[in-house]
């Protein structure tokens, strides 16, 4: 139904993002590495996939085609919903994602949260052979300010995560790597979560 939205980004957060086109602000779910690319940014163009729930209208963000089509893939499997798309290419990227499949790399898959043995192993007999038709093009590494503990903390609990292991699992992060960013607090507390 909706392709894209364009305009000012009034909020941006790991998590989500708020988008003012002219004067609506349409609240868009967004993954870690579409974090990383928006952040840095007043406009933006956010493709977008719509979903439609019993309780919920959903607007799930991307800025790249790549990744909407592979978020796209993910959500055809059995299984996995829109959330669990989200955490996958918020694990991973999509580049590494794509990678893991297509080796059949079960482990890998296996240690994003939420995907257990049956789950990965039907991720790759059904999306195998359809990863053919999705291009990864290199992805831009944008260099990210100090790492916020408060704002990956909220991202975590946006995720679902209980707020006191998330604290643990940030402090931990932060005692071995003080000078770690707010992306990849998140990314490695969701390995250890």
């Amino acid at each position: 139904m909706y392709e894209f939205l364009e305009g000012k980004l009034d909020v941006i957060t790991p998590s989500y993002l708020v988008i003012d086109c002219n004067g609506v602000g349409f609240r868009v779910e967004i993954s870690l590495s579409s974090y990383s690319i928006f952040k840095n940014l007043d406009k933006a163009k956010v493709l977008v996939h719509f979903i439609v729930r019993e309780d919920a209208n959903l607007l799930f963000g991307f800025a790249s085609e790549e990744e909407r089509s592979l978020f796209r893939l993910l959500i055809s499997v059995s299984g996995i919903g829109a959330n669990t798309a989200r955490m996958m290419l918020s694990s991973l990227s999509s580049d590494e994602l794509i990678q893991a499949i297509a080796k059949e790399d079960i482990a890998t898959i296996k240690g994003i949260k939420g995907i257990g043995l049956k789950t990965a192993q039907r991720v790759i007999i059904e999306l195998k052979d359809s990863l053919s038709k999705v291009e990864i093009a290199p992805s831009s590494v944008l260099q990210s300010r100090n790492q916020n503990r408060e704002e990956a903390l909220a991202a975590l609990q946006t995720l679902g995560f209980n707020k006191i292991l998330a604290e643990k699992a940030l402090d931990k992060i932060l005692s071995n790597d003080p000078a770690a960013n707010c992306e990849n607090l998140i990314k490695q507390a969701l390995k250890i979560l």
